[in-house]
């Protein structure tokens, strides 16, 4: 059973820029089944974080998501993982920090993504619906 981040993790980092609209990030995610979306700018100080819940409270506070940019919507004061923290830490930090992905960096650049889901997945032993699917295609 995987006991690291690194383990569990989910390589496929989508990464867009501030300008992106939340329709083309909702489009981008849904295409690569990710639940969030790693959003580079430097003009704003490096790396932050836009996940479906913050799509979601844009749409139902009836902001329309053609016009609102990821940059409007984007976390920027983001707790990262390492790929070598355990899964326990990763856990922990989420739920201190209340939100369910975190950014993995290896040497300030973004490998990979967990979320809640990795960690439950892993730690219950069940493989990924997902992966099953596409192994079996």
């Amino acid at each position: 059973m995987p006991t690291l981040v690194q383990d569990a993790m989910s390589t496929v980092v989508l990464t867009i820029g501030p300008t992106h609209s939340l329709r083309q990030a909702a489009e981008l995610m849904s295409a690569r089944r990710v639940g969030a979306a790693v959003v580079l700018d430097p003009d704003a100080g490096g790396i932050g974080i836009l996940t479906e819940r913050d799509i979601l409270n844009s749409v139902g506070a009836g902001q329309n998501p053609e016009q609102e940019t990821a940059q409007g919507h984007t976390t920027t004061d983001v707790v990262f993982a390492g790929p070598r923290w355990t899964l326990h830490e990763a856990a922990q930090a989420m739920a201190h920090g209340g939100f369910r992905h975190l950014i993995v960096l290896d040497e300030q650049e973004p490998v990979g993504v967990v979320s809640v889901r990795d960690i439950v997945r892993c730690w219950s032993g069940i493989p990924d619906a997902y992966d099953a699917t596409v192994s079996a295609g």
